[in-house]
């Protein structure tokens, strides 16, 4: 059987670092909004970091923040140490983390501020999307918070360019999709994170904050 792609798009290499046109896009104004939303000095758990770019764009606009990367796919890790080289940060070792196994998240022993995520739920198995909810159940203190980035199905007021990328995903893997709001929204209340704000972003993109309190 084929291995899924680990992006849905080519990555362009530069001395070790991957770029990835879609966080060139929109890293800016990402970087913006957590910048607003994260408390001074947060320790954050970022899933699936892919290249590494929405991290390091982050610290340059929050340089008191620490930034742990973390992706299943070596190649990733491998562009995010690149990035990290490139900056006047310090970053740890990126974490060989798969939140969709239960193997895999028991690994991590630390306790983080907040755990960042971005468009990863919806080309990744549901179990990765549980295995996240409890990774955060598993490592975020009481006043932690979580932030998804990305496209949410929201019943009729969906956008219709989300309803066509949903069956983009689906007809690669059906597997994979756009998530529901109000079913991750579930997911996340299972492990106390009942507090849900969303952040309207570019290209019918949302930020999705939640919190147990």
């Amino acid at each position: 059987m084929t291995k899924p792609p680990i992006a849905l798009e080519a990555r362009k290499p530069e001395e070790g670092r991957l770029f990835s046109p879609s966080a060139g896009r929109n890293k800016a104004v990402i970087a913006a909004a957590l910048s607003e939303i994260l408390p001074q000095g947060t320790c954050v758990l970022e899933v699936g970091s892919g290249t590494g770019e929405h991290g390091i764009e982050t610290v340059k606009a929050r340089p008191d923040l620490s930034w742990q990367f973390s992706d299943p796919d070596a190649a990733s890790r491998a562009s995010q140490t690149a990035w990290a080289a490139h900056v006047s940060h310090d970053f740890s070792e990126p974490l060989a983390l798969d939140v969709s196994d239960a193997k895999s998240r028991a690994q991590l022993f630390l306790q983080y501020d907040a755990i960042f995520c971005a468009n990863m739920i919806h080309i990744a198995p549901i179990s990765a999307l549980h295995g996240l909810a409890e990774l955060a159940g598993m490592v975020l203190s009481n006043s932690g918070q979580v932030i998804l980035y990305g496209p949410f199905l929201m019943g009729e007021s969906t956008a219709p360019s989300n309803l066509e990328f949903d069956a983009s995903l689906k007809r690669i893997n059906s597997a994979w999709g756009v998530r529901d709001l109000e079913a991750v929204k579930h997911i996340f209340a299972k492990q106390g994170f009942n507090s849900a704000k969303l952040r309207d972003m570019p290209k019918n993109n949302f930020l999705l904050d939640l919190s147990k309190s």
